[in-house]
Parts: C-alpha cells; sequence; structure tokens
C-alpha cells in the first residue's frame, strides 16, 4: 500500500525518543514479561494458500500487495490456553493440532498484527503475532521469543485492536477507544513497537463491537465495521491518512444483534478480502465473506461452526 501519510516510519525507533514513546503509553522495551502468570506463545503455520480453490488462489496471487492478511483465527479459553484453527476449502476452518499459546488468563484485548508488513515466502502478508492488554493494563505481544512488554496504561481502554495497515505505511497499526468514546490511532514501526497515539474521533462509545482486519471494500484501504445499540451495522471506509483514517459511515445492515461477538482475523478465503466472523448467543460460527464492495461488503452468512463457540472468552 502506498505512504498516503507523508509519515516516515523507517528506521524503527530512531527518529523517536523513549520519552516521546512511553509518555504515549507504550514502551520501546523487548524484555521478556515477567509478571506471572507467564504466558506462551508457539508459533503455528499459517494459513496455507494450497487449501483454498485454484481459482480463488490464482485470482488473489494477482492482485496488488494491498488488502487483508490470509491469517488463522484463535480462540481463548477460560484457562488460558489459546487455540488456533486454520482456513480450509474457502469457507471452513480446521483446528491446529496442539496449542498456540498458554497462561493467557487475565488477558482482554487480543488482535493479530502483520508486525513488520513483509510478504512471506508464499508471497502473501500473514500476523507475526498477537497483541494483549493483561489485567495490569500492560500491553504485551506475543511473536516469537519471549512475550514482549510494551507498557503500561493500556487499562484506560475498554477496546484495542489492530485493524490492520490503517495509516499509510506498511506495518500494522492499532487503534484504542476510551471510556469516554474517544478514539486513538497508534502506528506500527515494523517492530511490534508503537508511535505515540493521535486522536482520530470522538463518539465510539455508541458503539457494542467494532471489527476490522485489512481491505473490506475493495480499495486496498483498511476498513472497519461498528455495531451500535440498536444492532445496526456501519461500515467506515480507510484512507490511509493517519490522522483521519477513516471517512464518514455507511449503513450496511441491520439485525446483528442476534450476535455476542463481532470480530474479523483478516482474510479466512484466500480472496485478498477482509472476512468477518460473528457468534450468536447458541454459539453457532458464521463467517462473512468480503465481497469487495462499499455497498454490500458482504456475502449471505455461511455456518462455520454448528456449536460450542461460546466456550471461547475471547477469539480474534
Amino acid at each position: 500500500m502506498a505512504k498516503t501519510s507523508g509519515l516516515d516510519r523507517t528506521g524503527v525507533l530512531a527518529r523517536v525518543t523513549v520519552a516521546a514513546v512511553t509518555a504515549a503509553l507504550v514502551g520501546t522495551t523487548t524484555a521478556a514479561v515477567a509478571a506471572e502468570p507467564a504466558p506462551t506463545f508457539k508459533p503455528t503455520a499459517q494459513a496455507d494458500l494450497a487449501s483454498a480453490s485454484t481459482a480463488t488462489a490464482t485470482a488473489a496471487s494477482a492482485t496488488a500487495a494491498s488488502g487483508a492478511a490470509l491469517n488463522n483465527l484463535y480462540g481463548v479459553q477460560s484457562n488460558g490456553d489459546v487455540i488456533g484453527y486454520t482456513p480450509v476449502a474457502g469457507d471452513t476452518i480446521q483446528r491446529i493440532a496442539g496449542k498456540a499459546g498458554t497462561g493467557w488468563i487475565g488477558y482482554k484485548n487480543f488482535t493479530q498484527a502483520d508486525t513488520d508488513g513483509q510478504r512471506e515466502s508464499d508471497g502473501w502478508y500473514h500476523a507475526d503475532g498477537w497483541y494483549a492488554v493483561n489485567s495490569a493494563g500492560r500491553l504485551h505481544y506475543a511473536g516469537g521469543g519471549p512475550v514482549r512488554d510494551l507498557g503500561g496504561g493500556w487499562n484506560i481502554y475498554n477496546k484495542v485492536f489492530s485493524a490492520g495497515n490503517t495509516g499509510g505505511a506498511a506495518p500494522d497499526d492499532m487503534l484504542a477507544r476510551d471510556s469516554a468514546g474517544v478514539l486513538w490511532h497508534y502506528l506500527g514501526y515494523g517492530n511490534a513497537a508503537l508511535t505515540q497515539r493521535y486522536r482520530v474521533g470522538s463518539g465510539w462509545n455508541i458503539y457494542t463491537q467494532i471489527a476490522g482486519k485489512g481491505d473490506i471494500t475493495g480499495d486496498g484501504r483498511a476498513d472497519i465495521v461498528a455495531r451500535d445499540r440498536n444492532g445496526v451495522l456501519w461500515l467506515y471506509k480507510g484512507t490511509g491518512n493517519y490522522k483521519a483514517p477513516f471517512s464518514a459511515r455507511t449503513r450496511i445492515g441491520g439485525g446483528w444483534n442476534t450476535y455476542n461477538l463481532i470480530f474479523s482475523p483478516g482474510d479466512l478465503t484466500g480472496d485478498r478480502r477482509a472476512d468477518l466472523v460473528a457468534r450468536d448467543g447458541a454459539g453457532a460460527l458464521w463467517l462473512y465473506k468480503g465481497r469487495g464492495s462499499s455497498t454490500t461488503p458482504y456475502t449471505t452468512r455461511v455456518k462455520i461452526g454448528t456449536s460450542g463457540w461460546n466456550g471461547f472468552r475471547a477469539m480474534f
């Protein structure tokens, strides 16, 4: 994706002082997390395009280097175990053997992120790991090697997630909503550390769910959707401007209060478009495939999990 913001984030931390980052609630330490319980992270095989249909994979590989990352889906159990699922056959998911992580008790706001914005050997972008906030309000990152502590103060936010590249440069960025409904934007440096925060909106506490992980509309920019208390789903198209990352909202559907969780791991079908996953009250899991349209961004839902998904206290 082109750098439309004009913000140069190359050179990682060389251009920003530690004090500035700390003041923005984000530390730059790469030390292992010492607090108990000590969470672990086990890198798992990323979603494999070979499992998608040949037609979908061929069409997707011909697209530009923008769009949504092809990611796995994860669920967090009450005992702190993280279970991974990989997309197969275009509209189903399959459990990955073993555990993707352990010891994540008390954590919330899990979100996957491609922190370096680099293509893998298969030519696709994948998440390098995930962020999560512990009970003390510290932001931790798990991406191979020891889990890293990126700083405290994150308990002022009731929603923290990465919608992908929302700031115009290659690495994934972070969005956070505080208790007053103000939305803040943190840009990724390319090594999991984040810049100072930028205020990008207010009034976001009218939404009960906010989700997104890449391009939904087909213009190459990361978008998000938000559900209000009446069950209406709204689309916010990405702009690529880090100080104003989204355009005015557009209504795209009603009746979404049937779901107790709405989230996006990214692309689950291999077409470079961000998909949406929703969990209903009965514990069934539904997939809404991205269509690449700003007026009707998703296809008709497909059930990818029959029951039992309410057993996860978090999904991402």
